[in-house]
């Protein structure tokens, strides 16, 4: 799939432009997940739990951004 945030796709012939393609994801976070970035955010260092659910959502949101063209009958490049 090619994606753009120009006007322009070289080899493509623009016929129309239709909508900005959005792709949104609520996650739930858990106590266990909670308590373990709290210790993290008090004695440093990254959150190796939250980092992992902010990955699963991008890829989350990027199959529903692949997804949307198709509800309104596009192909998605």
């Amino acid at each position: 799939m090619v994606t753009n945030e120009t006007y322009t796709i070289e080899g493509y012939p623009v016929q129309r432009y239709i909508g900005i393609v959005t792709g949104e994801v609520i996650m739930g976070a858990n106590v266990a997940r909670d308590f373990l970035a709290s210790i993290t955010d008090i004695v440093g260092g990254r959150s190796g739990a939250y980092e992992n659910k902010l990955q699963e959502a991008r890829d989350a949101a990027f199959v529903e951004w692949k997804i949307e063209p198709c509800a309104w009958g596009q192909t998605p490049l």
